[in-house]
């Protein structure tokens, strides 16, 4: 999961640079970054084209006990009711509202906290998306050798540790105009190194809880994922996008530390739980 999820986040760091390339600095209200959904438009056709001729091997998903799923959504929400899987749903809810809180409004920091270029302050975002991809690949080598809530335990508490120590340095006052990469405050490539630190831990969880299930109910729990991790994203935008407004780009960014705290804690009631699923299993 971690090597897929890290190819993932290589093309949300394409994106940025897509972006970047289209935004027109001399003039901010220019609508030429519009342009840009051509592009991914037709990358989107490609996607369509690639999918269409990857052969799919679907076997696993029939089992002996596949005469017990009756399919669709109601087998869905009925793992909703397994105490192991309301709370990997709360761990996944709370990671993508982190991740895509920082992720959306990275830019935006950049530019009203930063005091960066439009164009500039979309492509240091990418910092996020590559340091993210660079976890992950790291995560996939270091799960080999350490307990999965080891590493996620020591990850959190690293991220909570660069929110507290890099935020306080974003938005000191500049005398000279930042007009690219060699001129940006050391902030700007520290703070998305948090990518790094938060970058194991979905595809981590998604791979236990997947583990953890028969075969038969991976596609409603991949289901539950999908839904989840939708509603987290959206939920950590709004949120972040309304502190932004209230208050300002730090107090947006110091809210992460709250979640952070949640997930911790439910990350260990998680782990207990997988535990416990386990011991059942081999009885």
């Amino acid at each position: 999961m971690n090597f897929i999820e890290s190819f993932f986040m290589v093309g949300i760091l394409s994106g940025y640079f897509f972006f970047s390339a289209f935004v027109n600095d001399s003039d901010p209200g220019s609508t030429e970054w519009l342009n840009v959904y051509y592009l991914l438009s037709g990358l989107c056709i490609v996607a369509m084209l690639l999918m269409a001729l990857t052969p799919m091997e679907e076997s696993l998903k029939r089992s002996a006990n596949a005469g017990e799923s009756t399919g669709g959504y109601w087998e869905m929400f009925k793992l909703c009711r397994e105490p192991l899987v309301y709370l990997f749903i709360i761990c996944a809810f709370l990671y993508v509202l982190i991740e895509q809180s920082i992720m959306t409004w990275l830019p935006t920091f950049n530019s009203q906290v930063m005091n960066m270029p439009a164009s500039l302050s979309i492509q240091m975002a990418s910092i996020l998306a590559g340091a993210t991809a660079l976890g992950r690949f790291g995560a996939g080598i270091a799960l080999k050798h350490i307990d999965w809530f080891t590493l996620l335990f020591i990850c959190l508490l690293l991220a909570g540790a660069l929110v507290l120590t890099v935020l306080p340095m974003a938005g000191i006052a500049r005398t000279e105009a930042i007009t690219g990469w060699s001129n940006a405050p050391l902030a700007a490539f520290m703070f998305p190194l948090i990518g790094l630190c938060l970058a194991p831990i979905y595809p981590a969880i998604n791979s236990v809880i997947l583990s953890a299930l028969p075969h038969y109910q991976h596609a409603p729990m991949a289901g539950l994922i999908v839904v989840f991790s939708a509603l987290g994203g959206t939920t950590g935008s709004l949120i972040t996008g309304t502190l932004f407004e209230v208050f300002d780009g730090r107090t947006a960014f110091y809210s992460s530390l709250l979640p952070l705290s949640l997930i911790l804690f439910t990350l260990f009631l998680f782990k207990r739980k997988t535990l416990t699923q386990l011991q059942v299993q081999h009885v």
